[in-house]
């Protein structure tokens, strides 16, 4: 068996003797005999002391310029990257070697056939996921 926390409920933060009837704030708290804090009262009326705190100011809206704006760096930052790789890319790919195709021998610089390569597998795999989806949408 449990008894209920007579404690106030307040925000964590605030003075749980704000709002109290019969309480005031006249100065900061002294401490009694026995070490326990109290709050000086006022006999008489009351002053309007420190007002207690509302409910938080609703954040502004977000409107997702900063999501774009970070997504912008970043893709700005990637490009940059890929640029500066593919450059070097080139300088140290410049020797020419022989490429064996099906009905002819060709000579080509190394950095086009790995470049023209990369194109060819990049449609293979863009062909296949163009099926699946076809083949979702169809189910």
């Amino acid at each position: 068996m449990s008894t209920p926390d007579p404690r106030p409920v307040n925000p964590p933060g605030t003075d749980p003797t704000l709002g109290m009837p019969g309480t005031t704030h006249s100065g900061p708290p002294t401490v009694a005999a026995g070490g326990v804090p109290t709050v000086p009262t006022a006999p008489g009326p009351t002053a309007p002391g420190p007002a207690a705190p509302g409910p938080a100011a609703p954040a502004q809206p977000r409107t997702g310029h900063t999501g774009r704006t970070i997504g912008r760096t970043l893709a700005a930052a990637l490009l940059i990257f890929v640029t500066v790789v593919l450059v070097l890319f080139v300088v140290f790919n410049t020797q020419t070697v022989d490429i064996s195709l099906v009905f002819a021998d060709v000579e080509a610089p190394l950095v086009l056939a790995l470049v023209i390569a990369a194109v060819l597998g990049g449609l293979v795999v863009a062909l296949l996921g163009a099926m699946r989806r076809a083949r979702r949408r169809n189910r």
